[in-house]
């Protein structure tokens, strides 16, 4: 019975992110599109970018209330205008925002080649 319960509730979850996702998209298509770009810098930061440095709360309140968030973040001036969206939509753009961020973000690789180039060059 357990197991049904687990596959039952996994399966809704991800119904429910799918949905999200899909419904981000289309949020990210009618209301960010002109000055945002999921992974490349436009007019805008990107989406890969936004994920990268901030919160679900920080997204949320920067498409709310840009002007005020946009101070507290440090930014001298902001070109992004409210959006009153419904509960549903700002939670679809958030979720869609924070999908691009990157999984590997705090991993660090050197590779022992460049390593030892670093290592030869400080000899010489």
């Amino acid at each position: 019975m357990k197991k049904k319960i687990l596959l039952f509730s996994t399966i809704i979850s991800l119904l429910t992110s799918s949905a999200f996702a899909s419904n981000g998209k289309k949020v990210f298509e009618t209301y960010c599109w002109g000055c945002h770009h999921q992974t490349a810098e436009a007019f805008a930061p990107s989406f890969k970018d936004i994920a990268s440095k901030r919160s679900s709360n920080e997204i949320k309140a920067m498409i709310v209330d840009p002007k005020s968030v946009s101070k507290i973040f440090g930014y001298k001036r902001n070109a992004m205008p409210n959006f009153k969206l419904s509960d549903e939509n700002l939670s679809s753009i958030t979720e869609y925002i924070l999908s691009f961020k990157s999984k590997d973000l705090n991993k660090t690789t050197i590779d022992d080649s460049y390593q030892n180039i670093a290592i030869n060059k400080r000899e010489k």
